[in-house]
């Protein structure tokens, strides 16, 4: 089964503008992004994606694979399926940009979840315990039936308690996907859904438009870079990595 890793990089974050050419140690956290991603050797290709030259000669510069996306879009969803019709694959991974130390455990389980023929769309999750984690709107929570597959995902505490007594484990989506091809050439042309709409999270388009996501559990949280104060963690944490702290 083929399969290429999509590394969408915009560098007009909301949140933290031209994070992605930020310093992570000697290199920039797209660079390791890429370059982590590459060790996994999971993948028959790595692309980072972008509309921006300045990520696009990053990553060229030093002997890597990038394309420039034409376009104004919404999701990483849609900026890599701008591109993905031309290429050769069965399965295309979404891995985020700014996410450099890369879940290996997570990316081929969910490589994985394609060996079943029924699996269109996948994506990670990992249980929640803490109540503040629980209720932060900023961490989002999937539902999901018998089968693995997500019956709906919510900034809300999801699903709510109304039994005290009853054993309930809270889990948190990881924007981290696998398509088939073809599921990913559709997304663009599906129009935005009211609950996508409400939540503000693109995933919910496929759900209600009858494509199931299969979710796949993970113990492991990727470290992602949304803020300066995550840039710092993310800093600390690489220095104990390089150091065996």
């Amino acid at each position: 089964m083929k399969s290429v890793a999509l590394i969408p990089a915009r560098y007009a974050s909301t949140r933290f503008p031209g994070k992605l050419m930020q310093m992570l140690g000697d290199k920039t956290i797209i660079r390791h992004t890429y370059e982590n991603t590459i060790r996994t050797h999971l993948f028959d290709e790595v692309i980072v994606v972008t509309d921006d030259e300045r990520i696009f000669d990053e990553i060229v510069h030093y002997g890597g694979y990038a394309m420039m996306s034409r376009g104004d879009f919404e999701s990483g969803s849609d900026r890599i399926a701008s591109i993905a019709e031309g290429l050769d694959t069965e399965v295309i991974i979404n891995v985020q940009g700014d996410e450099p130390f890369v879940n290996i455990p997570g990316l081929k389980a969910l490589l994985s979840a394609f060996n079943d023929e029924k699996v269109r769309v996948a994506s990670l999750m990992t249980p929640i315990s803490k109540e503040e984690d629980i209720l932060n709107p900023n961490y989002v929570k999937v539902v999901t039936a018998q089968n693995g597959d997500a019956l709906y995902f919510s900034r809300a505490p999801i699903p709510y308690k109304r039994n005290t007594g009853s054993a309930v484990q809270y889990m948190k989506h990881i924007g981290i996907y696998g398509y088939r091809k073809e599921e990913l050439l559709k997304f663009p042309h599906l129009e935005k859904t009211p609950l996508e709409l409400a939540e503000k999270l693109e995933q919910l388009r496929y759900l209600e438009n009858g494509i199931p996501i299969r979710m796949i559990l993970t113990d492991e949280t990727p470290l992602s870079i949304d803020t300066p104060e995550d840039l710092e963690k993310a800093k600390r944490f690489y220095e104990n990595l390089n150091t065996g702290a």
